[in-house]
């Protein structure tokens, strides 16, 4: 996504929502950068991810990262890609030990199986997946036990890069909704889509700037 792309988006944004207009006068640029991880590398960075914080998500990543690839041999570029790779043939060796030594609990260790099993079954989905729109990937990864609505939108949003996710599960999102329209209580899917219309067709960027507010919120208490 490029700058232009960003401008673009910052301008159509901040006229059609005056709620998103003041959150992006306050937080600047959007830096949203997909990640640029294999499809099941990102998946399951995505499962990790399932409900914990972002810090505690990447602190276990890191480890599960570098017990399966080992300690860097040669220089920087080296530790960035063990950082970033999940080999599935080493993964399904795992045993359960080994993966709480990794921080990683019983659901996630039985999700990530269950993703193991299926990706060996389907060895054409991964391939496929950066051709798919949203909602064939929604429809292929969601019947996998473990994975759900809100585990495929950030599969979407942060590895894939894909410009109109609306994560309405994500309870940060929720939160900063409820902050910014000034509503009673955390809004419902039905209401954040009809919030979220003037967003379209990026709805991604939108959320990255919901999440941002709540740092704005935070700063200023």
């Amino acid at each position: 996504m490029s700058t232009s792309f960003y401008k673009k988006v910052r301008k159509h944004l901040s006229g059609n929502c005056p709620v998103m207009k003041q959150i992006i006068d306050r937080v600047g640029p959007c830096t949203l950068t997909p990640n640029g991880d294999d499809p099941f590398t990102l998946l399951v960075r995505c499962i990790i991810s399932q409900q914990i914080s972002t810090k505690a998500a990447r602190s276990i990543y890191e480890r599960l990262a570098a017990t399966l690839n080992g300690p860097p041999t040669n220089g920087a570029d080296q530790e960035k890609r063990a950082a970033l790779t999940i080999p599935l043939a080493k993964l399904a060796k795992f045993t359960e030990a080994k993966y709480k030594e990794c921080g990683i609990s019983g659901p996630k260790q039985r999700t990530m199986r269950a993703v193991i099993d299926h990706v060996k079954a389907n060895p054409e989905l991964l391939p496929s997946i950066p051709d798919l729109d949203d909602n064939d990937i929604r429809e292929q990864l969601t019947v996998i036990k473990g994975v759900g609505p809100w585990t495929v939108d950030m599969y979407l949003l942060f590895g894939l890069g894909r410009p109109d996710v609306l994560a309405v599960g994500d309870y940060g999102i929720k939160v900063a909704v409820k902050n910014q329209f000034n509503l009673r209580k955390l809004p419902d899917a039905a209401k954040m889509t009809k919030l979220a219309k003037p967003w379209e067709p990026y709805r991604s960027v939108a959320s990255w700037y919901l999440w941002r507010s709540l740092e704005l919120k935070a700063d200023d208490e």
